[in-house]
């Protein structure tokens, strides 16, 4: 299937349903067809087309969003750039992937025109929601276009989404994803959370929909479901939507559900019983706070592993996964994301290519239809990362005895101590588990006698507090001294990304500062 294929479906067995819902406002599949159908003309008759490269700098929005539905629909490629970037990051990004068109809310509007200097391959300026200097407005735009479909003939192979990619350590990357590559993830997203025939899935959109947020509205739409769209991750108007819409299903990453499980009583302030599928994922998720979240929403968690270069879905754990015999399921079963997905295959590999045995640790490695095209305008990162059609993922893992990934770290974050192989994550695992904790991060420092010494970076709850000799006894009772951070430093909030990652480069640069890292 097409891109545009997966709303279409839903606008024909539910026209007059709604397709988004955005604060007080529900737009049916009809209307926002239709507008994505204007759109699209528009955008034929201004010589825009195949191949062609656009993108739209917003909010999360109806409009906007509808704006991608219109790119797709005219066989062109998204670029998605995030309204909290910097704008720098963003100018960037549209320069290096060659964006023709932008459409822009109008709070965008003065850096946007600072940048337009720097911009001389975006040919059309459209501003979504009013008027703006050099720009034209959506409305005045596709007025007298055919609200009917183009009726384009797509091959599955094009590009629809060129999607930055690696900017925590260096100068975004584009991610080259197809119809065929999307059309994989979202039957893999289907397969994974059942509905009935009847059902209309409710998802909740509250993270950003130019990261995960936005594909992951793909299948409800296709199932003729609603997207409640929020303009923020406001915690209160999130935990309202849940009971007011019934919403059925959400992505957070773990920094958000971190929060969220801070507020005291929460299961018994809001009413979850809608929920089918809470979907964590983008970040390791500490093993105890998981348990937390399941108490607290219920048997509804469902853990998942993708990147940009294999969207979304590389495993899952399903909600039936976190239990066995009537419990909760092993702390190693927790501790994991999922089994692989049923339309791709994935193995573990050393640094020779070959596969390594159940249970060994090694680079992940996945092949099939979920795997991107390649890196845009870059063969030789290309070829780097795709090796006779296995990609590459630069994540560190084992698949154990029950078939269940693990990913025990980035290749880059690896910490190497007195010749022995630290991951951060094990040591972030019981550092997590301290109730005074609220997030942390494991990094490697310049060490004389080591090389690199074991260090945590803490972030803690609210009120609390603890030594760091605590901390480290506590590590050195789980894991040994090797393994141990030798420091800990407390810091008020760890330098995140827009979608919640902790940049551990950051973290790292002010230690290495002058000293060059060898790994």
């Amino acid at each position: 299937m097409a891109i545009i294929d997966f709303f279409d479906r839903g606008w024909r067995i539910n026209p007059e349903g709604a397709a988004y819902v955005q604060e007080e406002r529900s737009y049916s599949f009809d209307e926002v067809g239709r507008l994505s159908c204007r759109i699209a003309r528009a955008l034929q008759a201004a010589g825009f087309g195949r191949g062609g490269k656009g993108a739209i700098w917003a909010g999360n929005d109806v409009t906007a969003w509808t704006c991608t539905l219109g790119l797709w629909r005219a066989q062109m490629a998204w670029i998605p750039v995030g309204a909290r970037n910097a704008a720098e990051e963003n100018r960037h990004v549209l320069d290096a992937f060659d964006c023709e068109v932008l459409f822009f809310q109008k709070e965008y509007e003065a850096p946007i025109a600072a940048l337009r200097p720097r911009l001389a391959k975006i040919g059309l300026y459209v501003c979504i929601d009013g008027e703006a200097e050099g720009a034209v407005s959506l409305a005045a735009w596709v007025e007298g276009h055919a609200d009917t479909d183009p009726g384009m003939t797509v091959d599955l192979d094009d590009v629809v989404a060129i999607s930055p990619t690696g900017g925590t350590t260096g100068l975004p990357k584009g991610v080259m994803n197809t119809h065929r590559s999307i059309q994989t993830f979202v039957a893999h997203f289907m397969i994974g959370c059942s509905y009935g025939a009847a059902d209309r899935p409710v998802n909740l959109a509250a993270a950003p929909m130019t990261h995960t947020s936005g594909l992951l509205s793909l299948p409800c739409t296709a199932r003729g479901g609603t997207v409640v769209i929020l303009p923020k991750p406001d915690p209160a108007l999130l935990l309202g939507a849940i009971p007011k819409h019934k919403v059925t299903e959400i992505f957070l990453p773990p920094t958000v559900i971190y929060r969220l499980l801070d507020i005291p009583d929460l299961n018994k302030r809001v009413d979850f019983s809608s929920l089918k599928y809470f979907v964590y994922g983008a970040a390791p998720m500490s093993v105890d706070k998981l348990k937390r979240a399941i108490e607290v929403f219920g048997a509804v968690m469902m853990g998942g592993y993708g990147q940009t270069e294999a969207p979304g879905s590389i495993s899952y754990l399903p909600p039936d996964a976190h239990f066995d015999d009537g419990g909760l399921a092993s702390d190693e079963r927790l501790a994991s994301v999922g089994r692989p997905n049923p339309l791709i295959r994935v193995e573990i590999m050393d640094d020779t290519g070959a596969v390594l045995p159940p249970g060994a640790t090694g680079e992940i490695c996945v092949r099939g239809d979920l795997v991107m095209k390649g890196y845009y305008k870059d063969p030789a990162k290309t070829a780097e990362t795709i090796v006779d059609g296995w990609l590459h993922t630069g994540d560190i893992g084992h698949i154990d005895a029950g078939g269940c990934l693990h990913i025990t770290d980035r290749k880059k974050d690896m910490i190497i101590s007195g010749g022995f192989n630290v991951y951060p994550s094990e040591v972030e695992q019981v550092i997590w588990a301290h109730p005074a904790v609220r997030d942390c991060a494991v990094i490697g420092v310049p060490d004389e006698k080591w090389g690199e010494a074991v260090k945590a970076v803490v972030e803690l709850n609210a009120g609390q507090s603890i030594g760091a000799d605590e901390l480290i006894a506590l590590c050195k009772e789980r894991l040994g001294s090797v393994k141990a951070p030798k420091t800990v430093d407390f810091i008020a909030a760890l330098p995140r990304s827009a979608v919640g990652k902790v940049l551990k480069k950051d973290l790292r640069a002010e230690y290495w500062r002058g000293i060059e890292r060898r790994i």
